[in-house]
């Protein structure tokens, strides 16, 4: 008999504002009818406070709470159906203190958090699933972590030796295909040469400093690491058209006023034109896929209906 599952698209982020970025997808699929689901691993304690009507000192004590809300904001900005948080803890960016917390998303037991990923996946039942490259984007802890456990989800959800089935519990379900969010390389740096002929501010200066070194290092025949969001556009094998939802994605960024404001946000401080031609398009690597597939796909859902 044929599968008459409803289509159902997960994505597995790390931190209240991740969501954003690639956030026109859910729009656009759930416009098609397809139920959208996100999952947000930590609430955000160790994340900035830049806007300036806000008192840090008052807000920190209770950042999770207010990134909680601010999350729920772009969730509904978004349209998304529905919202999962895990609760872990924030583990701050590389090197920090806060990467030694005992609760920090980092160092719980990952079988533990794995398996509250799967049952997550077991009950929603989604075909794809969207989350971060084994780098996770771009070396944060928690995003490296949210990446392991949405691979083992989606690698396991459908494995009872591995992840048994509780009484009661939905039982075992395999998405479909796996993806990383990305940028294409080529795009990024020929946006921000229009940005440099118009004479303003350059926002993608440290991330072409750090592209010089990798692709100097591609030429020398050095390994390379992983290379995170950024990836060369012959690696990006789905390009998603996102541009009705462009404006659902600056709703959701205004959202979260303690990360945004509108001069640090590349997405809100760019020229429109230029922000929406950065942002009208969404770009992944299918890292994994049990249906069949086409060299450069235009639909997370291509093989699937």
């Amino acid at each position: 008999m044929p599968d008459t599952t409803p289509l159902c698209l997960m994505a597995v982020h790390a931190h209240p504002d991740d969501e954003c970025f690639a956030g026109g997808i859910f729009g656009r699929y759930a416009d098609a009818g397809v139920r959208t689901v996100l999952v947000t691993c930590t609430l955000g304690e160790e994340g900035e406070i830049v806007d300036p009507t806000m008192d840090a000192d008052a807000v920190r004590p209770k950042l999770a709470e207010v990134r909680t809300e601010e999350l729920r904001c772009s969730v509904a900005a978004l349209g998304i159906a529905q919202l999962h948080l895990l609760g872990y803890r924030d583990s701050g960016m590389v090197g920090t203190p806060a990467n030694a917390h005992p609760l920090a998303f980092t160092n719980v037991d990952f079988a533990t958090a794995s398996a509250r990923l799967v049952a997550l996946v077991r009950a929603e039942r989604p075909q794809v699933i969207v989350t971060y490259d084994p780098q996770g984007g771009y070396g944060h802890p928690d995003h490296i972590m949210a990446h392991r456990i949405a691979v083992a989800a989606y690698e396991g959800a459908g494995d009872v030796e591995r992840f048994p089935v509780a009484p009661g519990e939905p039982g075992p379900w395999s998405p479909s295909k796996l993806y990383y969010v990305a940028w294409p390389r080529e795009r990024l740096m020929a946006l921000r040469q229009e940005v440099l002929d118009r004479g303003l501010p350059d926002p993608f200066a440290r991330w072409a400093s750090a592209q010089a070194e990798s692709e100097q290092q591609e030429q020398s025949g050095e390994a390379q690491p992983e290379r995170g969001f950024i990836q060369p556009e012959h690696k990006v094998t789905t390009m998603v058209a996102v541009d009705p939802y462009y404006e659902r994605k600056l709703a959701s960024m205004r959202c979260h006023k303690t990360q945004f404001t509108e001069t640090s946000n590349f997405a809100l401080s760019l020229p429109p034109d230029l922000s929406r031609k950065a942002f009208s398009q969404e770009s992944f690597v299918l890292a994994q896929s049990r249906v069949a597939t086409e060299p450069l796909e235009d639909d997370l859902f291509a093989g699937v209906r």
